[in-house]
């Protein structure tokens, strides 16, 4: 056993979080890179589709790829290592901290990555500074000299000279030995708290590559689109839907799906569908099941868009603001384009003082527990690329059926999978035809059960 081997064993508990953090967003069955990859437990955790690791200790690759022969393990320094392929994810366990010059191997990084690639990097929190170097006094903690101790100022200082933005953050870890009781209270129970959340030895970031201005505007030409409308007693609607849509992109379709009407909302579908079928790529279908979420569902499933828009068909966001939210996603500015209703001025028709109050204390919670910053948690218009939301279907078994709305099943997806979530405002106006289907204080008590299952699976797992 080497000499690293016998610390990780000593130290297995706070080695063995490190991988969960890991695991948590990085999709198995990816093409990974790790950039000191160690004894090559962590890039083997992640279980990667292909797994390519690089470190400089000759020693350790040799034995890692004894121990794990699915893995390309390479002999590189990370200033050196020049990539022939793109990957997507890149990992950095602590790396950051060992490395002799941080711009030339991010740089390097840079060169690995494609648009879509997220670069994770753990490093230690600079306030245990203290604390590590009298563990190392105590043989509790591996010695090593010449630390970068680096803030979370100095790593996107860093990040953004070459070309990486960070896109997420967090902390995690309070008390990295294994005592019984207090291992689970301190780690599982207090580090998540705010305030005490400051004080945890591991701080994480998520970034990627930076938006390419003259790229961004190829790519919002270039891409199509598809609005899903889920309709529900809502036949006075249905017409504006179509006149008041804009081009999006090369191409635009919208998709009606009519969820058991008592009006009569499915003719006026096939009667807009008829009147309008030249002019727009108009399908339709009837909800097989009930429920916001499944409607959602069913249209992702009949698109063809490269981009999937979200259009409640109340009307009260305007077709007219989708413009803003394409673009942005279709761009790359972001990757989850989240609508916000309350930046423009709202009168009390449009949404009452006390719906207002709700929605703030929605978006303030779930922006702890996403570790997101969002401003409105309740608006219907959510929009993502299909190939994202590709992605998070594919990952929905990690927080199972639980959104009967549609809309967080896709938030809680995308800050699973560690998209760039941004706001995009809108002007949201009072419905002109018909009634809300929103019962408010039954949905609030589910509104409240999915906010304690995020906690449990996103913030106190």
């Amino acid at each position: 056993m080497t000499n690293l081997e016998q610390w990780r064993e000593k130290n297995l508990s706070y080695y063995k979080d490190i991988e969960e953090l890991y695991q948590f967003f990085v999709q198995p069955k990816s093409d990974v890179l790790e950039i000191g990859s160690g004894t090559g437990h962590l890039l083997n955790s992640v279980t990667p589709d292909m797994g390519v690791g690089i470190d400089s200790n000759s020693l350790m690759v040799e034995l890692s790829e004894k121990k794990f022969p699915d893995l390309k393990l390479l002999v590189e320094e990370a200033e050196v290592f020049q990539p022939d392929q793109e990957f997507d994810y890149i990992l950095m366990a602590n790396t950051i901290s060992y490395l002799d010059n941080i711009q030339k191997a991010l740089l390097n990084v840079r060169k690995a990555c494609k648009p879509s690639t997220k670069v994770i990097l753990t490093y230690h929190n600079p306030a245990w500074e203290l604390i590590l170097r009298l563990a190392t006094l105590l043989k509790q903690r591996m010695p090593i000299d010449n630390l970068n101790w680096l803030s979370y100022g100095d790593i996107e200082n860093l990040l953004d000279l070459e070309g990486l933005e960070v896109i997420g953050r967090g902390k995690r870890m309070l008390l990295p030995k294994k005592i019984p009781l207090l291992y689970q209270l301190f780690n599982k129970y207090l580090a998540p708290l705010p305030i005490i959340n400051d004080l945890c030895l591991t701080e994480y970031v998520i970034a990627r590559v930076q938006t390419d201005l003259s790229q961004a505007q190829e790519n919002i030409q270039n891409s199509t689109c598809s609005v899903i409308v889920p309709a529900r007693n809502e036949a006075g609607n249905i017409e504006s839907c179509v006149t008041r849509m804009p081009r999006l992109g090369k191409h635009t379709e919208i998709i009606f799906i009519e969820g058991n009407s008592s009006d009569n909302t499915w003719e006026e579908i096939k009667r807009v569908q008829a009147k309008y079928g030249e002019e727009w790529d108009i399908k339709i279908a009837q909800q097989k099941a009930k429920g916001k979420g499944d409607a959602v569902r069913q249209g992702f499933a009949m698109a063809t868009g490269d981009i999937l828009i979200i259009l409640d068909s109340d009307l009260t966001v305007r077709p007219e603001d989708l413009v803003y939210f394409f673009e942005a996603v279709a761009s790359g500015r972001c990757e989850f384009a989240n609508g916000c209703r309350l930046v423009y001025p709202l009168s009390d028709e449009a949404m009452p003082w006390l719906n207002r109050m709700a929605n703030r204390f929605f978006a303030w919670l779930l922006s702890y527990l996403l570790n997101t910053e969002i401003k409105d948690s309740l608006c219907g218009t959510k929009v993502l690329s299909r190939e994202n939301y590709l992605r998070i279907a594919e990952n929905r078994s990690y927080f199972g059926e639980f959104d009967p709305f549609g809309d967080f099943d896709l938030l809680f997806g995308a800050a699973k999978l560690g998209l760039k979530i941004k706001d995009i405002p809108v002007r949201y106006d009072p419905r002109t035809y018909g009634s809300s289907n929103i019962q408010h204080f039954k949905e609030g008590l589910v509104l409240l059960k999915m906010c304690l299952y995020a906690a449990k699976k996103i913030k106190f797992r």
